[in-house]
């Protein structure tokens, strides 16, 4: 009789440098920085429950200079944001 091996999945939390690179190849016009659709695509990529809802409120954190992007200089607070949702690898 053969082995029987059942199937589990396993759920690896993405890294501070996977989301970071997930967030930047969501730069669809290549400025460099990040508005509210981009980083709700991001959220999309990351199966995050509510990707508008997490855009809107990771704009609000992690805009420094109020412009309504993430500037280069603002994706780390993005990331760290991003980071303690505890997003999975599926």
């Amino acid at each position: 009789m053969p082995d029987i091996v059942p199937r589990c999945r396993v759920n690896v939390p993405f890294t501070k440098e996977q989301i970071k690179a997930t967030f930047r190849g969501c730069d669809r016009d290549r400025d460099g920085r990040l508005s509210k659709e981009e980083l709700n695509a991001g959220f999309q990529r990351l199966d995050s429950h509510l990707p508008c809802w997490r855009a809107w409120w990771a704009l609000h954190r992690a805009d420094a200079n109020g412009d309504g992007y993430i500037g280069e200089g603002e994706l780390d607070d993005l990331v760290k944001y991003a980071f303690k949702q505890g997003y999975k690898v599926k």
